[in-house]
């Protein structure tokens, strides 16, 4: 009997750990199975273009992982049992049941409404392709002087709202900071961020709390009510509750606890990436839920699982952060660069050249899930033993 492998999810993490995972083991082996919600490769990283209404194309899953023997099953996961093994899920094709030996949970994260009055049923956001075309729909809706608020400071915030700002100068946008906006960069990256929102003519309110949004505007936590047609919500992420559930040991965030090759501490045939893993960094930190964390992890979690399963000594690989990429619009960004802890150095990279490398990233990354065979060795690697339901080496 072939070990079967799950991947739950196929954003950047899961997808790319299936087809890492599909070029390196053997088929006479190994059975792996890709369940996602959607039938598209999203992007998750350019959903703010997608809701300001450029045209994206994304690529199916289907097309992506065709000729690798990875099947695909459209279908939402709604539970997992970690003690026999199963996942449930739901799709067009009804409930259903999968089985594992080895399960990859790479669910990713939404985005979190911290218990704010209104969010649920007034906000938008853009951490899904389902919501990014919502908001799509209704900015295409919203005619000149319409007012659109972004609330939240982080590197989607910041992305959405100078998008907006470029795409549609038509609209007035602004943005809410719970603190100083651009406070973990450099004096200097701080400063080109501060003159890119001033050419955009995008708003700040820094040090602005939002207690609640209703349907045109949001209350600040001061009671100031700030005008917004349209508000946009990228204060955060949060992670689905499955896990916990299911009786997996989970952080306080609801991410997974793993061990240092993102294995769960609790059950040894679970390996979690990306968001949903509560995963320390070199600087003994956790990681962020972040595109860059997706890579670390998975690469991780994937190079720990064939080196068990093949009987090799498993290696590690970096957790360390190297700096961020925030765009401006599609003319403007900055690269700023960090310390080993994560505090930004005084060197950083701006502009049209800064913005050039962001979409080389960008397209860099979607190259690379949509060639999961490129470097395809001639030879894959055999597990080290006859599979079975066990998991051979990995549970070892």
């Amino acid at each position: 009997m072939k070990h079967r492998i799950v991947v739950l999810g196929a954003g950047y993490a899961g997808a790319f750990a299936a087809g890492n995972l599909a070029r390196r083991l053997s088929p006479v082996d190994t059975e792996i199975t890709v369940v996602n919600a959607v039938p598209d490769f999203v992007e998750r990283m350019r959903l703010h273009q997608l809701a300001i209404g450029q045209d994206l194309a994304f690529r199916k899953l289907a097309d992506v992982f065709a000729g690798t023997g990875v099947r695909l099953r459209l279908a939402r996961v709604t539970g997992v049992d970690p003690e026999r093994r199963t996942v449930a899920v739901t799709g067009e094709d009804g409930d259903g049941e999968l089985t594992y030996d080895t399960l990859l949970y790479a669910l990713g994260s939404s985005v979190a409404h911290h218990g704010v009055s209104g969010v649920a049923e007034y906000a938008f956001d853009v951490t899904g392709q389902s919501s990014a075309l919502r908001l799509r729909e209704r900015l295409a809706d919203l005619g000149a002087g319409g007012t659109v608020l972004v609330v939240g400071e982080g590197l989607t915030g910041i992305e959405t709202a100078t998008e907006f700002a470029e795409s549609r100068p038509d609209l007035s946008i602004a943005l809410a900071a719970r603190g100083e906006m651009g406070a973990w960069l450099s004096p200097k990256a701080r400063r080109h961020l501060r003159q890119a929102f001033d050419r955009l003519a995008v708003t700040v309110h820094e040090h602005t709390g939002i207690e609640a949004v209703e349907p045109a505007r949001t209350i600040a936590a001061d009671g100031t009510s700030i005008p917004a047609d349209v508000t946009v919500w990228s204060a955060g992420f949060a992670v689905q509750p499955i896990a916990a559930a299911g009786g997996l040991e989970v952080a306080e965030t609801g991410q997974i606890v793993v061990d240092r090759t993102m294995r769960s501490v609790s059950h040894p045939d679970v390996y979690a990436v990306g968001d949903c893993a509560y995963a320390i960094g070199e600087n003994g930190r956790p990681l962020p839920m972040s595109c860059a964390s997706a890579g670390y992890t998975n690469m991780q979690a994937t190079a720990a699982i064939i080196a068990r399963l093949t009987g090799s000594e498993v290696p590690t690989t970096g957790l360390k952060y190297y700096g961020n990429h925030i765009s401006l619009g599609r003319r403007d960004a900055i690269f700023q660069m960090v310390d080993g802890d994560v505090r930004s150095k005084s060197w950083y990279l701006g502009g049209r050249t800064a913005a050039w490398l962001k979409s080389g990233v960008l397209k860099g990354a979607g190259w690379s899930i949509a060639h999961p065979t490129f470097g395809m060795p001639k030879r894959k690697r055999r597990l080290a033993a006859a599979p079975g339901r066990a998991g051979v080496k990995a549970a070892a």
